[in-house]
């Protein structure tokens, strides 16, 4: 567990989790105690005992793949809280969603606003998580380069996601993806110009890295 952000509003921790380590958030309002869990790919025990001392208000599932949902089921029995993702993430899912999100749609948590963005592309109901200056990514972006996309229609929209909505944040705006260490807005812009300068094959997928594809 590696408590990544940690002051008098917010307090957010990441915990490598599963067969493919992938990260789990919990994200915390420091001035209510009220939190929140983003993804659910292992260890249900440790996830709830990330919780302890704080009021679990949500679960929010960034997208369906189940490297993001091992322990989805088991969470849901055990805390009782709302889910919440984007009606494309809930045909996977044992039972439905308690609550579907939207693109510009937003969360109250304690005295935190958790804004969506919905940036289909590694899956049609991908979503992100803003909260300020920090960006809770899933799998839309990573350092160095975008999620896995299976097609190049999927291919051309992450890359819309992430132009048209990702970088419109501030430069400074930190992104944890949803596998491995973050990086900035500015960081990614600027690995990207790199990828833009090129050209490229029309049928461009799978693992895409800014600087070397």
């Amino acid at each position: 567990m590696f408590n990544i952000v940690d002051d008098q509003d917010i307090g957010i921790e990441r915990m490598e989790l599963g067969p493919y380590g992938t990260n789990a958030y919990i994200i915390v309002c420091r001035k209510t105690g009220d939190s929140l869990v983003v993804d659910a790919p292992g260890d249900a025990s440790e996830i709830i005992g990330g919780l302890k001392g704080t009021q679990p208000r949500y679960i929010l599932l960034s997208h369906d793949h189940l490297d993001h949902t091992g322990v989805l089921d088991l969470l849901r029995s055990q805390l009782k809280i709302p889910l919440a993702t984007h009606l494309e993430n809930s045909s996977r899912l044992e039972k439905p969603p308690e609550i579907l999100l939207k693109d510009g749609e937003s969360l109250s948590l304690g005295k935190l606003t958790v804004e969506v963005l919905h940036t289909p592309g590694h899956t049609p109901g991908s979503l992100c998580f803003k909260i300020g200056k920090i960006l809770i990514a899933g799998d839309t972006i990573f350092p160095g380069g975008p999620g896995k996309t299976n097609s190049p229609g999927n291919f051309r929209q992450i890359l819309a996601s992430i132009t048209e909505k990702i970088f419109k944040l501030p430069d400074d705006t930190v992104l944890y993806p949803g596998h491995g260490p973050e990086t900035t807005v500015e960081k990614a812009k600027e690995e990207y110009a790199v990828f833009a300068s090129r050209s490229h094959k029309a049928d461009l997928c799978g693992d895409v890295l800014w600087l070397s594809s």
